[in-house]
């Protein structure tokens, strides 16, 4: 039972978080992406281990927010760019987003830089709300390329107190 109180923290991932990420990054791909996909799109992206080849580039990188001991959600950055930020759906709305965006945030401002920035797509209206709710404003529209599927992408950035 997930308890609203459960407040999460937020830990490194190590080698064995890879099943758990993966996971998560399966279930926002099917609730939020794969819905919008062409068949074709859907298609290509089943016939390619997407996920796993990026888990097993960057988990070292990865943060993770756990709540009782449970992988919630995940955040990837690199310098002043988050590139991805996911939250199972069965914890969002429970400030899991929330909290790892702003554990990012943190470390930017921390490493010295003066903005985030980071991408959504024009489709995900969840998305560019919960980020407009903190602070980022859209910047930039531009074609998705990685889907090939008529995706427009959306750069959104916020300036960053300096640390």
């Amino acid at each position: 039972m997930h308890t609203p109180s459960s407040s999460p923290q937020i830990r490194r991932a190590g080698p064995s978080d890879a099943q758990a990420v993966a996971a998560i990054l399966t279930e926002t791909y099917l609730t939020t992406w794969q819905p919008q996909l062409t068949p074709e799109a859907a298609m290509r992206f089943a016939q390619c281990d997407k996920i796993g080849d990026y888990v097993r580039s960057r988990l070292a990188e990865f943060h993770l927010a756990c709540v009782n001991g449970t992988v919630a959600g995940m955040v990837d950055w690199e310098n002043d760019f988050v590139w991805a930020l996911h939250v199972s759906p069965r914890w969002q709305a429970r400030g899991v987003g929330s909290t790892l965006l702003a554990h990012a945030e943190a470390a930017m401002a921390a490493a010295g830089h003066r903005q985030a920035r980071l991408e959504t797509d024009t489709f995900n209206a969840g998305s560019r709300a919960f980020y407009q709710r903190h602070g980022y404003a859209e910047v930039e529209f531009y074609p998705d390329e990685s889907w090939h599927s008529g995706f427009t992408t959306v750069l959104l950035s916020k300036p960053l107190d300096p640390a």
